[in-house]
């Protein structure tokens, strides 16, 4: 309640006027990166009032925090707290184009073919194309990933290669050495067994009721249960359950002018290069989330704005795709962009189960 009481007292003091103003400083500023003056404002802006009133309105919006100057001699610039301001209250989502449309649901169908990892490595492409910014992804965690299919093939009459896929596209396979010859017939039955039991199951889901029915329904065959559990445990703990990180268009930022500094543009490369950092700041639940400037608390990113979604496969949260940027990134189309990606992003890798169920 108090959140929303003090969110009213904001709208209030911004009033129509100071609003129409800040949002035409914001849109020049994402334009062109350069400082706005009150006689610009009155040029390109039809408001209604004179570069004197625009310019008094403009000092009090920089007292209440919305925008800055750089120089005194200068022209103001929004502040993080502008932004914020702007993406909660004042934008609006760009419309996209036909073109836009189509490319983003032709390219990311074409991939449907294929397993997750490379679905989701193509729409950080086409992610990364689409706004001119970094894109990155983080796949599912190992550990999260759940059982699509196990199957035992004879190699010969005493080993056999016990293949694991799962539903973000991992595949693990090892060779189990038996200590009785096993027919076709007898591991299409052991194979049933195996999925009846585990199917659409992660590693951390294998609880001892999940072994030990296993066990009973696996007896006779003590070699083949022996072999395959340790097998599934080494195989979905790969990599510490770790998700990893992929990025696009790295060199995008540097053709910012914020970032032709050299230091600015090293301390976010060095962010960037550090996965953990992008672990951590995509970790979140939403289906869009937008961090401006300072709100992202780790050391590299306060210069930049990353806005991000998650991707699923029906309810279960897969993994996160976003952008990085400065803070005077085109909030209203990379948000309508990076909404179309991810809903068609959610509807292939869905596409992808459903047809092979």
């Amino acid at each position: 309640m108090a959140s929303a009481n003090k969110e009213v007292i904001i709208v209030d003091i911004i009033d129509n006027r100071k609003l129409r103003i800040l949002n035409a400083i914001i849109n020049d500023y994402i334009n062109t990166a350069e400082p706005v003056g009150s006689r610009t404002i009155a040029k390109k802006y039809d408001l209604g009032i004179s570069s004197a009133t625009i310019r008094n309105e403009m000092s009090d919006l920089e007292d209440m925090g919305y925008i800055e100057q750089l120089h005194s001699s200068s022209g103001r610039k929004p502040s993080d707290k502008g932004y914020r301001f702007y993406v909660d209250q004042i934008m609006q989502v760009s419309k996209l184009s036909p073109e836009e449309e189509n490319m983003i649901k032709n390219q990311l169908i074409n991939f449907a073919l294929f397993e997750v990892d490379r679905l989701v490595r193509q729409a950080t492409v086409l992610l990364s194309e689409l706004t001119k910014l970094i894109s990155v992804v983080k796949t599912p965690s190992v550990g999260e990933s759940r059982i699509k299919s196990i199957q035992l093939m004879g190699i010969d009459s005493f080993n056999v290669v016990a293949v694991i896929v799962t539903d973000s596209g991992l595949i693990r396979n090892n060779i189990i050495r038996v200590k009785k010859s096993l027919n076709g017939e007898v591991l299409n039955k052991i194979n049933n067994l195996l999925n009846a039991r585990l199917k659409n199951l992660s590693i951390n889901m294998i609880n001892l009721e999940v072994i030990n029915n296993l066990k009973k329904d696996l007896l006779g065959y003590e070699d083949i249960f022996d072999a395959i559990i340790p097998h599934l445990y080494d195989s979905l703990n790969d990599n510490s359950n770790s998700p990893e990180v992929y990025f696009e268009g790295l060199t995008n930022i540097l053709d910012y002018p914020e970032f032709k500094d050299i230091e600015k543009a090293r301390e976010i490369l060095s962010f960037i290069d550090d996965g953990s950092n992008i672990k951590n700041i995509l970790d979140s639940k939403s289906k869009i989330s937008i961090r401006i400037g300072h709100e992202n608390y780790i050391q590299g990113a306060k210069d930049c704005s990353i806005i991000s979604a998650v991707y699923s496969l029906g309810e279960r949260q897969l993994g996160s795709i976003g952008v990085i940027g400065p803070t005077r990134i085109p909030y209203s189309k990379v948000v309508s962009i990076l909404t179309k990606v991810t809903k068609e992003l959610n509807k292939n890798i869905n596409k992808i189960y459903l047809d092979d169920d």
